[in-house]
């Protein structure tokens, strides 16, 4: 009997929220909003977030005041905005990382918390040498390795980085044994890389790009299923080496999120004016020449694009040994 009335009192509070929230909206936005940024200033996902909203505010009829929080990976933006109302005036805009802190032992608040406003745009990972390496393509780095186990130094930003997922995939299917050197950031991994501190370094391509079309790193392969047109004529890796299908495409993501219970007036114009931006040609612009792939994915998909994320980056941390905490433990399928 106590069961069922919490759930009758649980659906009455869903109704009349949802009820206030309909009204509510109908002057949303009537104040300016917070977009509270994970990362700090003149990273990736401030340069997104800021590019992308001036376009969003222009069909929501209101102003983001962006504020940059950093700290935790990520973490202390994202409890900032869990601690908020959710009434659509504090947005969330992050990366992927809220997606590994349970099994990296960060924290209990990640995206399942949020609904998705948009997954903006995915970066496409990519292996990068330095020059006097002694190969040129994957399949050559996987001979050399090979043939001189644990000599060849590959770049990392520590467990649960894009460079530790990218490496755990790919020993995943392949005996490599390398020494991971760990960096604070993928910035000083490629400035080392350029200095002959390391062999390789798996990047975003929108930060190695600069450096490969400066002739001061060479490319081996995207981490991706198709080519990139910033990179037309490099190899991907899923279409010359078909094991790794089922782990691509992957790689890093930007979105923008409010909190769960948000009103679905204040959710659908948010959506409507996010989608937007991501179609403005400065946006897409930007994002192609930094050798991003746009996904401007909301609802379902978004949910789906999240769920499939989170499913094969914490099961090949698991696997590496990488994990404080199974995947198992919260629910996680293995993909």
């Amino acid at each position: 009997m106590k069961n069922t009335f919490v759930k009758l009192a649980a659906a009455f509070a869903v109704t009349t929220g949802v009820m206030g929230g309909a009204a509510f909206a109908q002057d949303y936005p009537a104040k300016e909003i917070q977009g509270i940024i994970q990362w700090g200033a003149g990273g990736s996902t401030d340069t997104v977030m800021r590019t992308v909203t001036p376009h969003a505010e222009e069909v929501l009829g209101g102003t983001v005041v962006m504020k940059n929080m950093t700290g935790g990976v990520g973490a202390i933006a994202t409890k900032f905005v869990y601690a908020q109302q959710p009434d659509g005036y504090t947005l969330l805009m992050g990366a992927e990382n809220p997606l590994l802190y349970k099994v990296m032992g960060l924290g209990d608040v990640d995206y399942s918390e949020f609904i998705p406003i948009n997954i903006l745009a995915r970066g496409v990972p990519i292996l990068v040498a330095n020059n006097d390496a002694p190969f040129d393509d994957f399949a050559g780095m996987v001979a050399h390795i090979q043939a001189n186990p644990n000599t060849v130094k590959f770049g990392s930003t520590g467990p649960g980085g894009l460079a530790s997922v990218v490496t755990a995939m790919l020993k995943s299917k392949t005996d490599l044994q390398v020494t991971e050197v760990p960096y604070d950031g993928d910035g000083p991994a490629l400035t080392a890389l350029q200095g002959g501190a390391i062999d390789v370094m798996p990047a975003v391509l929108g930060a190695a790009i600069e450096g490969i079309k400066g002739g001061r790193m060479k490319a081996i392969s995207l981490v991706n299923d198709q080519p990139s047109e910033a990179l037309p004529d490099l190899a991907a890796l899923g279409q010359s080496n078909p094991e790794y299908a089922d782990y691509l495409p992957w790689g890093p993501f930007f979105g923008v999120f409010v909190k769960n219970g948000t009103p679905d007036d204040v959710v659908a114009k948010l959506t409507e004016a996010y989608a937007a931006g991501a179609q403005n040609e400065d946006f897409v612009k930007l994002m192609t020449e930094r050798g991003y792939i746009i996904e401007s994915l909301s609802g379902q998909p978004a949910a789906d694009f999240l769920n499939n994320w989170q499913s094969v980056t914490a099961w090949l941390i698991q696997d590496a040994g990488l994990a404080k905490v199974s995947p198992e433990d919260f629910g996680i399928p293995r993909p």
